[in-house]
């Protein structure tokens, strides 16, 4: 441990000492510096869980609100400027992580994503057909300092994940939609949009946004009985243009939130499930709530028919925020998501036809949409990617292999709306499990999938794919 230096009066211990106590007994703490909370400067390197073990000067010191901070100031320098700081807060006992002073990075996370990207790489296979796909998912960002459940750590969690772009691990990433909670107003929820699609948007790695059912603000509304609190198509004019003017994007139009990646014998194709139309009833209220109604329509539909028409030679992978059918084939959309995996099946099996909506669906969700794969060679759908659910699971059904993400925003043990597979987790701020977020490998010349999980997540999940 550091080696105390001075303090400044008994006061300081005596606060020092109460803070300590205020340190929940038997809780691991987030690092040996914590115990540090008494006014003063301390010597501490890596036996102290210093970033990257260096030798630093901790300083412990009041700032102008009597709040109790601490300071990382490298020993090397002459005028001990502070390169990580951080607060104690009084809701936790304990301080909050340490932030880089110029980058505003948490560096036990910039530490945790490297051993990540260098554990991903240790066990996948580097060369033709491998390739890594980041997952995010769930982010839920809403204007609140919570250290429990959603709020602005949702924000953190998507700056955090762009690490990864760095480290030259990732051939794609995707954010699989419900980047906001939708509980703020709408201005608010706009401008949450612009932060999230500006930390997630790279210039080195190729990029898929996906839009969830959350992403209309539509909550906000449901709580205040209002007229919609968000534009027609506001969503897609701030997250989608950017996503689109990429150098290796392909798609047929861009109103849809359909487009697809080549990365060597894999397509990769995103579908919107929240395709919903903007309808307004003589309240000026919208006749579908978008976070309650999930479904896809006759154009975009379309869309994914002409994508697959000249896809021959591709092993294909679809991923949308919700998933079309549930582990017992029956439809998990509100609209056509059953349709939707029925169409993906006769892609597989070289079909011809038309698709139909079921009796009692409404015009705006009827589909016409005639298709023919008969001439399809060498391709196959292969794996399905979803978040929304919350938590992780998979099923194969006709030979499609869907996987579920767990979302990335922080779920605290004892809210209501926290799903039993979070709640198992003990999800809490600071901590690793805070967050979660995945690297796919896609190694298609040994037929298998490997989802690598960070944080919240498991550690590796294998799915084994049918033989081509």
């Amino acid at each position: 441990m550091g080696i105390f230096k001075y303090t400044r009066g008994i006061v300081d211990k005596m606060v020092g000492a109460q803070r300590r106590k205020q340190i929940p007994k038997g809780n691991v703490m987030t690092d040996p510096m914590q115990q540090y909370t008494t006014v003063g400067e301390y010597h501490v390197d890596s036996s102290d869980g210093t970033p990257d073990g260096r030798s630093f000067v901790l300083t412990v010191y009041k700032d102008e609100k009597d709040n109790l901070c601490q300071a990382l100031s490298p020993e090397s320098t002459d005028n001990l400027a502070p390169e990580y700081v951080r607060k104690f807060s009084k809701e936790l006992g304990r301080f909050r992580a340490f932030k880089n002073k110029q980058t505003g990075r948490r560096y036990q996370v910039e530490q945790d994503f490297e051993q990540f990207a260098q554990r991903v790489k240790e066990h996948t296979r580097h060369g033709k057909n491998s390739i890594n796909i980041g997952i995010i998912t769930d982010t839920h960002f809403k204007d609140k300092n919570s250290i429990d459940f959603y709020g602005w750590n949702g924000l953190t969690h998507v700056r955090e994940f762009s690490y990864l772009d760095d480290l030259d691990v990732l051939d794609l990433k995707a954010h699989l939609g419900d980047w906001i909670d939708g509980s703020d107003a709408g201005l608010l929820g706009e401008s949450e949009l612009h932060k999230l699609r500006d930390a997630f948007k790279s210039s080195k790695v190729p990029y898929v946004i996906v839009k969830g059912n959350h992403d209309e603000n539509d909550k906000f509304d449901e709580h205040h009985d209002l007229s919609p609190s968000f534009p027609e198509h506001e969503f897609e004019n701030i997250m989608w243009p950017e996503m689109y003017s990429q150098a290796r994007i392909h798609y047929i139009s861009r109103q849809h939130g359909v487009c697809y990646f080549d990365f060597d014998d894999l397509r990769i194709i995103s579908v919107n499930t929240s395709d919903i139309p903007y309808l307004l009833n003589n309240r000026n209220q919208k006749v579908y709530d978008t976070k309650l109604t999930l479904g896809v329509r006759e154009d975009q539909i379309e869309e994914i028919i002409e994508i697959l028409s000249k896809s021959s030679g591709k092993q294909i992978i679809f991923m949308s925020h919700g998933n079309p059918i549930n582990r017992k084939g029956s439809n998990a959309l509100k609209y056509n998501g059953r349709s939707l995996h029925e169409l993906l099946v006769a892609y597989n099996q070289r079909e011809r036809g038309r698709m139909h909506s079921s009796q009692g669906v409404p015009a705006e969700f009827g589909l016409t949409n005639d298709f023919d794969f008969t001439q399809i060679k060498n391709s196959q759908i292969i794996a399905y990617f979803c978040g929304h659910r919350h938590r992780e699971d998979q099923f194969r059904i006709n030979g499609i292999q869907y996987i579920f993400f767990n979302c990335s925003a922080l779920m605290g043990r004892n809210h209501s709306l926290t799903t039993k597979f979070n709640k198992m987790l003990d999800r809490k701020i600071d901590q690793e499990n805070e967050a979660a977020a995945y690297i796919v490998n896609v190694d298609l010349e040994r037929n298998r999938i490997q989802a690598f999980g960070y944080g919240a997540a498991a550690p590796r999940r294998v799915y084994l794919l049918k033989n081509r």
